[in-house]
């Protein structure tokens, strides 16, 4: 089977993830501050993906907690808004 190749598609790029980030706290001072010792851009600058790719190292079970809520949080809400549409549609026909 063939790998599937997400990258240089611009449908799908996310542009936060390549955004350096502002250090405006102290948590992200301290995660700007390790994952450039970790990662030494060339430019200095700390992207968003850099500090994913440092965590899914070194922390993964956070990122997974992180997925598997958001997984379920989305699914739930897809489910949410199945129930809203057969709703509306059976609400028409009893009108129509």
């Amino acid at each position: 089977m063939a790998d599937i190749e997400f990258k240089n598609n611009p449908e799908l790029e996310n542009p936060t993830l390549n955004a350096p980030v502002l250090t405006d706290g102290p948590l992200k001072e301290i995660l700007v501050e390790y994952v450039g010792t970790q990662k030494q851009p060339e430019d200095d600058n700390v992207t968003v993906e850099m500090i994913i790719d440092v965590m899914s190292t070194e922390f993964p079970e956070f990122l997974m907690a992180v997925a598997e809520e958001n997984w379920v949080r989305g699914y739930q809400q897809g489910i949410a808004d199945v129930d809203a549409g057969m709703k509306l549609i059976k609400e028409g026909k009893d009108e129509g």
